[in-house]
């Protein structure tokens, strides 16, 4: 998922990303026009290949958001949409079919942030309180052409000290196993010091020193896209693609995934328990004794209350202990 005030390069990023264009039929919205615009949900789906493993992406885009002039709650829209991706993998995780099930909860949130301020803004810290505890967030400072490398240094850390203070929780990174190599130990450094990523998106190619590279044509110079000492672009593909991608799923099914399950079914619990208080009526005169049908109703609720208890309490321990 992409997030994110207009303007950001959000689409561009996107498609630099999974080179690939997916917004070819899109219609670009005058300042009027965004202003009333409410968010909205898009989803493209987009078949990438990497080192001979073929994926199959799907990008949620959320239009409108942060651009209205009262913005308050104007991620309802997103958190809805994660949580009802829950709900339809929980009924299809409940279900009989449940060796085919499509997984279309969301791994991956995006979030894009303004160069141009002095660190986040109170609906940049609003949104990511609101889905912190739904999906990994992945902070990102936008259009770092913008700034001197000495303001990008200054910008990530007024926004990692931030991030701190209003208790915030992005994507940590996972710790390295003792036994991994030296490489991939110093490029995981790397991805924790980078961090949030400043990033430039550019789908153009421009010749620099007889190279045909991806970047940006400027009066001073070249920005490259792919270039390390220029942005962190190629940090947040390898990141996504090549060596976290099975972490961030992983993160989703064992925590975000688990907790909407366990609230689910303490819900259903505290129902079950409340309509069983219900149908039991206050006993005045001495009852009749119930028939075969109502003695095997009642059993069934009380089997079926306990499991729940007991899958529950089992949920419960499996928290405790991650």
């Amino acid at each position: 998922m992409v997030a994110g005030e207009s303007g950001l390069g959000k689409s561009t990023l996107v498609n630099s990303l999974f080179l690939t264009d997916l917004y070819k039929d899109r219609k670009l919205l005058n300042a009027e026009e965004r202003i009333n615009q409410t968010v909205e949900i898009v989803k493209h789906t987009v078949d990438i290949e990497e080192k001979g493993v073929k994926l199959k992406l799907t990008i949620v885009d959320t239009p409108g958001f942060g651009d209205a002039v009262n913005n308050t709650e104007c991620w309802k829209p997103i958190t809805d949409y994660i949580d009802q991706q829950f709900e339809q993998y929980f009924r299809d995780e409940s279900g009989l079919n449940r060796k085919n099930i499509q997984d279309n909860r969301v791994h991956c949130c995006l979030y894009f942030i303004s160069p141009f301020g002095h660190g986040l803004r109170p609906v940049d810290v609003e949104f990511m309180k609101a889905l912190h505890e739904k999906v990994n967030i992945v902070p990102l400072i936008a259009k770092a052409d913008c700034l001197i490398p000495s303001e990008i240094r200054k910008l990530k850390e007024r926004i990692r000290e931030e991030i701190d203070k209003f208790g915030i929780k992005v994507y940590q990174f996972p710790e390295c196993e003792s036994d991994e190599d030296e490489e991939f130990k110093q490029q995981d450094r790397e991805l924790k010091e980078s961090a949030p990523f400043a990033v430039i998106g550019s789908n153009t190619v421009v010749e620099a020193k007889g190279q045909r590279v991806r970047g940006r044509l400027y009066p001073w110079g070249i920005v490259e896209v792919e270039n390390q000492a220029h942005c962190d672009f190629v940090k947040l593909r390898n990141m996504l693609i090549r060596t976290h991608m099975h972490d961030l799923k992983d993160v989703t099914c064992d925590v975000h995934y688990e907790n909407y399950r366990a609230h689910c079914i303490q819900q259903m619990t505290s129902k079950l328990t409340q309509d069983n208080r219900i149908e039991s009526p206050i006993p005045i005169l001495p009852l009749p004794t119930p028939d075969t049908e109502t003695e095997k109703l009642i059993k069934m609720k009380d089997e079926e209350l306990r499991r729940m208890q007991e899958m529950l309490q089992k949920m419960q321990q499996q928290m405790q202990d991650q």
